[in-house]
């Protein structure tokens, strides 16, 4: 494996933030941006990395559309009638000082969709993606707790967005799947 096509050898790829996107985007047919949560406070700008994402087929995903997510990746497969490359990149957080942090919540998402890829049949993953897959898979009932109980969480909770989580954690209620443009990662 070189360095510059990490995972490039498997059809489903997992990765965080803005490195990681860097590292898998280009060897990929689409990104998938796994995103459970809003920010918690307002964003500051200097803390954030905005990429343009042009040259790249980037879709959003939360636990609300990984179905509608996974479906949109195979029509886009059986459309193409060849292998089509995915890289589920987990957006991450930051901290108050403006570091980016691992936020718990979006390895779920990344792996909630990598599941839902791999129900359809779409199941050559990468180790990376498989253990996001498990993590997933291990811990889906627990997702309601899991995201209430994280940080991204409890702080939403303490500005009074205890409903935006509590909404965030429900599964498959969407069928939207959102191209993104431009994304701000934390930095």
């Amino acid at each position: 494996m070189s360095e510059t096509q990490p995972q490039g050898t498997y059809q489903v790829r997992f990765d965080w933030g803005v490195a990681g996107f860097q590292a898998l985007a280009s060897g990929a047919d689409v990104v998938v941006l796994a995103d459970a949560l809003p920010p918690a406070g307002s964003p500051d700008a200097a803390a954030l990395v905005r990429r343009p994402l042009s040259g790249h087929r980037v879709i959003r995903a939360d636990l609300g559309n990984r179905t509608a997510v996974a479906e949109w990746v195979m029509a886009r497969q059986t459309e193409t009638g060849a292998r089509f490359s995915v890289a589920v990149i987990a957006i991450g957080e930051r901290r108050q000082d403006g570091s980016a942090r691992w936020g718990m919540e979006d390895l779920l998402v990344a792996g909630a969709v990598v599941d839902a890829l791999t129900e359809l049949g779409i199941d050559h993953c990468s180790p990376e993606a498989a253990a996001a897959s498990a993590a997933f898979v291990g811990l889906k009932r627990a997702l309601r707790h899991l995201l209430a109980a994280s940080e991204t969480g409890l702080a939403l909770a303490a500005a009074g967005q205890r409903d935006v989580v509590s909404a965030s954690t429900v599964l498959d209620h969407s069928r939207d799947v959102p191209e993104v443009g431009e994304f701000a990662f934390p930095a």
